[in-house]
């Protein structure tokens, strides 16, 4: 009977194992079944973050684009919306103007393609307005800005935490140099945007988006897009070929075939717009790098980025900087690197500007970052500190310094659409040359004119341009060059250190001043603190405002 018994437990205690063993648990896939974390972050994600951070992100730039109403370099309308306004409206409205950098086809086409994209849409639309003209290309770089600040923050918070990654996004934000640029269309604007992506997907240690494809892919459309793009990344390339253990697969199955596929799409669009095949890149780095013919529009002493430029540009981030560097990991170190390789490269070059070295500044948030998330004492002063310094230089530089330039061309744009002779209506622009933006900021073929400054293309001694010639002695050039009256535009715009010096032209051609704009509070050689539209009258004294 015992036996019997053991026997039937022995059976079912087999049948019960044999059932533990063939049952398996179906894994559920609903939201139910996740962490509450993990469930929200799914729901709540856009572009891999928070969607209120990403919402915040982007409307913060937005808000920094109408913030920044001041001029900054001529490139960031001379490079971009004047040859894009050039590709669009040139043969069917026969105006627009391009730069004497087209002519020598020393830049490429793939930057303005973009935006001359958007102007062709407003136009097949019929609302190609003059305001839609200006305000949605600095949109679309704005939006590109807010999507390099999402991924500057999503690659911190991989490498470190959460914490760390939102102090280096506050200082990014907090950035005045940032705010100053981000949102311009200037073609270093957008090599910055590329290369802050780019990082994203590089393979730093602990990267987790780490993508050899994607972040070359970004470093060649940079390139291409400005050549000077691959300096800081020289050093960051070379650390990722020496540790990729397959070298040989990385250079022909990964960086060639990028390499060939950008190269040739600059080499297609170039030649659909130049009618020639051009290397527009080579003969970029020809003129500014081999030939160093940039110092006809500037030079500096070798230690100016060290001693000038680098701190203005980092502004009151400066001590954040330095104490982060002492405090970041080994990991970093190459970013470091970056940034003292990117300074002394450029420093190399005669033509130095503040704008050259953009492109590291978010490399130098990271240290910034990680200084604020250290600090502990001192760390709310701290932070008073950085957001109050920065959005007082950033809104005085978007908002007041040089705005006149721009206000002068809305005050044409009115001129434009409310003067009954409209026709008749013609302007000479005698201020350093691309002192303001051109048919871009008008939309309308009034014939307009600036003083002329091409560089020396051709080895001469003691060459001097057309503004040169002019500011040697203003008033007996405007004599032989307007020797008949037949020939005087009818508006004239200078800047307020020219007045006195003309005034004798401008009292015996009957001109009249009719509106003054503020520029500057440091006016500096031929740039004066206010702007004079001068109007030619027929009849009637000179009536000073």
């Amino acid at each position: 009977m015992e036996r019997e018994r053991g026997d039937s437990s022995l059976f079912f205690r087999g049948l019960r194992s044999r059932s533990h063993e063939k049952m398996k648990l179906r894994k559920r896939k609903s939201a139910l079944y996740l962490s509450p974390q993990k469930s929200a972050g799914r729901r709540g994600d856009l572009l891999g973050e928070n969607i209120y951070l990403v919402l915040f992100t982007i409307v913060l730039r937005i808000c920094n684009c109408f913030l920044v109403q001041t001029s900054f370099v001529p490139d960031e309308y001379w490079q971009s919306l004047e040859v894009a306004h050039h590709m669009i409206f040139k043969y069917p409205f026969n105006y627009g103007y391009l730069t004497w950098e087209w002519t020598e086809r020393l830049r490429g086409y793939t930057y303005p393609l973009i935006f001359a994209s958007i102007y062709k849409i407003l136009h097949l639309l019929g609302n190609d307005s003059v305001q839609l003209l200006i305000w949605i290309p600095r949109l679309v770089q704005a939006l590109l800005s807010a999507i390099a600040d999402l991924r500057l923050y999503s690659l911190m918070k991989q490498l470190e935490n959460q914490q760390v990654a939102r102090w280096v996004l506050f200082c990014q934000v907090c950035s005045w140099f940032t705010w100053y640029c981000c949102t311009r269309t200037l073609t270093n604007t957008m090599e910055t945007v590329l290369t802050t992506i780019a990082l994203f997907y590089y393979p730093l240690e602990g990267s987790k988006s780490r993508n050899s494809v994607k972040y070359s892919s970004l470093v060649a459309l940079a390139f291409i897009i400005r050549p000077t793009a691959i300096i800081p990344w020289i050093p960051l390339l070379f650390r990722h070929f020496w540790q990729e253990q397959r070298k040989l697969d990385l250079i022909l199955h990964q960086f060639l075939p990028v390499g060939f596929v950008t190269l040739s799409w600059s080499l297609i669009i170039d030649r659909m717009f130049f009618g020639q095949w051009t290397l527009v890149q080579y003969n970029f780095l020809k003129f500014n790098v081999l030939q160093n013919l940039g110092t006809f529009y500037g030079s500096h002493p070798w230690h100016w980025y060290f001693s000038q430029g680098f701190p203005v540009v980092l502004g009151t981030h400066v001590p954040f900087f330095i104490h982060g560097c002492f405090l970041a990991p080994k990991k970093y170190r190459i970013l470091l690197v970056t940034v003292l390789w990117t300074l002394l490269v450029y420093s190399m070059l005669s033509h130095k500007e503040f704008r050259f070295i953009y492109p590291v500044l978010p490399f130098c948030m990271v240290f910034c970052g990680y200084s604020l998330n250290h600090l502990k004492t001192w760390k709310k002063p701290a932070l008073s500190f950085l957001f109050l310094s920065n959005m007082l230089l950033a809104l005085y530089t978007g908002l007041v310094h040089q705005r006149g330039t721009l206000d002068v061309m809305t005050h044409i744009q009115e001129l434009c659409h409310n003067s009954p002779h409209k026709s008749a209506a013609s302007v000479f622009v005698m201020m350093p040359c691309h002192s303001t933006p051109f048919y871009s900021h008008v939309h309308k073929p009034l014939p307009m004119r600036f003083l002329q400054c091409p560089p020396d293309l051709n080895g001469k001694s003691q060459y001097l341009d057309e503004a040169d010639i002019f500011y040697l002695n203003p008033l007996n050039w405007l004599y032989k060059e307007f020797h008949n009256n037949s020939t005087l535009p009818t508006h004239l715009i200078i800047f307020s250190i020219l007045e006195e010096e003309i005034s004798a032209f401008l009292n015996s051609r009957n001109y009249e001043r009719t509106a003054v704009f503020f520029h500057t509070h440091l006016p500096e050689g031929r740039t004066g603190s206010h702007i004079y539209v001068y109007e030619r009258k027929l009849k009637g004294k000179l009536n000073r405002r």
